[in-house]
């Protein structure tokens, strides 16, 4: 056993918001795994985490519902926890950021950081809503794109052509609040000075405290420079006040990692522990974040530049994991994919997922794909057909026929050896965050005990009074192989590795005692430790994550009204014609965009369409759509556009083109 380290991990902060869905469970379930296995091997280990309570849309939700923001974020913690409870996450404090102990340590960092000359203001132009007398975040702003013009588009980037702008950049600019043309206001504004800490930045990056492909795209940042950060927002805002600023607040990405060290403020100080010691510059202890890859540039630049600014501690490592798939396309309400936490825990095991996330989970950024038949097929056949099984197999020859009473002495000793010597390559695993490499060495176990069962056959022995001995030794073996797997397991599966530990009758297992057979000792008699999971219980999911949505009194129309009345006349001049998709193809450049070759019924027609996050081209060609025929070409950097696909959807994956029956035909007027 190497010497006990101190270490503090974290999860990303779910937003107060809304509830936990199987997307946010990927990353409390890797943290998870993580902080047992640091805990089963000795070491001391504090899980700590809050919900991030700060920001626009929480003010503008507890508005809609009649509520103040403090009851919102109440209610929204109290759901959070009683679903990381029942997924067995195995926190130590989970907290708020709208606390006394995040508001102090956020200023005394702004503070530290202000004396040093690492913050500056200027004044820079806003867009405002006069109506609700509010500056607008880009995301509460909509038009059209200033490069391609299509419209309905975010105020920071368009979902069309991809490009990025100033929301003051936007044509046709309206409020997403009131609907109200936006105007433009001039305002203080308070900035981070990043660049102050380029040196510093590189330096702790080059020590591997990220992912390669997290540095590698990090190194963009420092080939421009890097800028100044806004970290003001103007009032109205829920969040903490900025000191000697009046109407200015903390922009929620400042206080929300702070909210890291409140968490760990307020526990310390019911479990008397120095928070200086853990938290201080010169601390010795280890500092673990796991986030997702697309808030990497706060934690790993931000972040540890605040840290190093105001005088504490920089994190040790920042994990960083891809985003989650289920049946190989992103999370779709339409599809019934877009399934929350208790929608999950109402049908299914908790564990059934925990095991299946550990299975497909590596040290990479690369996205992980939830596959329900796969998942299915893989919890019945390695948990309840391999190891379960292997209990089950041995347990009743011990107790009824040597009294619960396992053999003195191995009857293979070589493979019990074998067993406890993968300990040290699983820890590896386990460190590294590999864990679909420890499953595999895990269930290789499991395949090697039951063929070694297989081979001594001892229900056929059994029946032969002489090799009585031999059926003892040899079912003691499987319950030791047992005990082993339920010890390296036992990170992933703490539900069941505390039935095994009932049925062991030995104790709690740790990770030493992988290395301690056990001979002559009773066992309890065996109860089935974990159920096969049924596919129609998997179905029945799906079905009623479709059927949530139905049900929500927030329809797409509510997130989405409907524009401004028009007459027959005017929908009259758009001709809206039959195609079928004769080619589709990437568009180098683009993030959003597909390249359509559409046959018009005799003619061809080039179409650009921002439809790429939700079709794979290959998918598309052949099919039949509809498309605005008589729409006047519009020249865009990737290409002349001559025509528009209709797509139906609020965007992303969740986009979807009109297709037709198959007796319509190329060229026919859709009327």
């Amino acid at each position: 056993m190497s010497e006990q380290r101190q270490i503090l991990v974290t999860s990303a902060l779910p937003y107060a918001n809304g509830p936990i869905h199987l997307g946010h469970m990927l990353e409390y379930i890797q943290t998870d795994i993580w902080v047992r296995f640091q805990r089963s091997r000795g070491h001391e280990v504090y899980f700590i985490w809050a919900d991030d309570a700060h920001g626009t849309p929480i003010m503008l939700r507890a508005q809609k519902e009649g509520i103040t923001p403090e009851e919102l974020i109440a209610k929204s913690q109290v759901e959070h926890q009683a679903d990381f409870d029942d997924f067995l996450i195995s926190y130590d404090n989970f907290y708020t950021t709208h606390s006394d102990e995040n508001k102090e340590l956020s200023c005394l960092i702004y503070n530290r950081l202000k004396d040093k000359g690492h913050i500056t203001s200027r004044t820079i132009t806003q867009a405002y809503d006069a109506e609700a007398n509010m500056f607008l975040p880009d995301r509460f702003i909509r038009g059209d794109c200033p490069r391609c013009g299509t419209g309905d588009q975010y105020g920071d980037s368009c979902e069309s052509c991809g490009a990025t702008y100033d929301p003051t950049d936007l044509k046709n600019p309206v409020s997403a609040i009131t609907g109200t043309t936006p105007t433009e206001k001039d305002s203080e504004h308070y900035f981070f000075k990043l660049g102050d800490f380029e040196s510093m930045l590189q330096t702790w990056l080059a020590d591997d405290k990220v992912q390669p492909e997290i540095a590698n795209k990090l190194a963009e940042w420092f080939e421009t420079g890097l800028n100044d950060w806004d970290i003001s927002r103007d009032a109205p805002y829920f969040g903490f006040e900025i000191p000697d600023a009046p109407g200015k607040y903390f922009y929620v990405w400042l206080d929300a990692p702070i909210g890291y060290m409140a968490s760990f403020s307020d526990y310390a100080k019911r479990k008397n522990l120095d928070f200086d010691q853990w938290w201080g510059a010169d601390s010795t202890t280890e500092l673990h974040h796991f986030i997702g890859k697309d808030i990497a540039y706060f934690h790993t630049l931000f972040w540890p530049a605040m840290l190093e600014g105001a005088d504490f501690r920089k994190p040790t490592g920042v994990y960083c994991h891809g985003f989650l798939t289920v049946n190989g396309q992103k999370m779709s309400k339409s599809r019934g994919t877009f399934i929350m936490a208790r929608t999950w825990l109402e049908r299914l095991d908790p564990e059934y997922l925990r095991y299946y996330y550990a299975a497909k989970l590596g040290n990479g950024v690369e996205d992980i794909d939830l596959n329900l038949e796969d998942l299915v097929a893989r919890v019945n056949s390695d948990l309840v057909g391999k190891v379960v099984n292997i209990a089950s197999r041995c347990a009743g020859f011990i107790k009824k026929n040597f009294d619960g009473t396992l053999a003195d002495q191995a009857g293979k000793p070589e493979l019990i050896d074998a067993a406890m010597k993968l300990s040290e390559t699983i820890a590896d695993h386990y460190e590294k965050r590999e864990y679909g490499h420890a499953m595999r060495k895990i269930m290789a176990l499991a395949d090697q005990t039951n063929q070694y069962i297989d081979e001594q056959k001892p229900w056929q022995a059994i029946k032969d009074e002489a090799q009585h001995a031999d059926v003892q030794r040899v079912c003691t073996d499987g319950i030791n192989c047992f005990r082993i797997l339920m010890t390296y397991l036992k990170p992933v599966l703490p539900k069941l590795a505390a039935s095994a530990e009932e049925f062991l009758n030995a104790g709690e297992l740790s990770w030493q005692d992988s290395q301690t057979p056990l001979y002559g000792s009773t066992i309890k008699p065996f109860k089935a430790l974990m159920t096969r999971i049924e596919a129609d219980k998997v179905n029945e999911m799906v079905e009623a994550s479709k059927q949530d949505l139905v049900a929500t009194p927030t329809g797409p129309l509510a997130e989405d009204p409907l524009s401004e009345e028009i007459v027959y006349d005017d929908f009259a001049k758009v001709d809206l014609r039959v195609v079928r998709i004769a080619k589709a193809e990437h568009v180098e450049g683009a993030d959003k965009l597909l390249q359509l070759t559409l046959d018009l019924g005799g003619e061809q027609r080039n179409v650009f369409a921002g439809i790429k996050s939700a079709y794979d081209p290959a998918d598309l060609e052949g099919k039949l759509t509809v498309m605005v025929a008589n729409l006047a070409p519009r020249k865009m950097r990737f290409g002349l556009s001559e025509g528009m696909v209709l797509a139906a959807g609020p965007g992303g994956d969740e986009l979807y083109i009109l297709n037709p029956d198959n007796g319509a035909k190329p060229g026919m007027r859709v009327k």
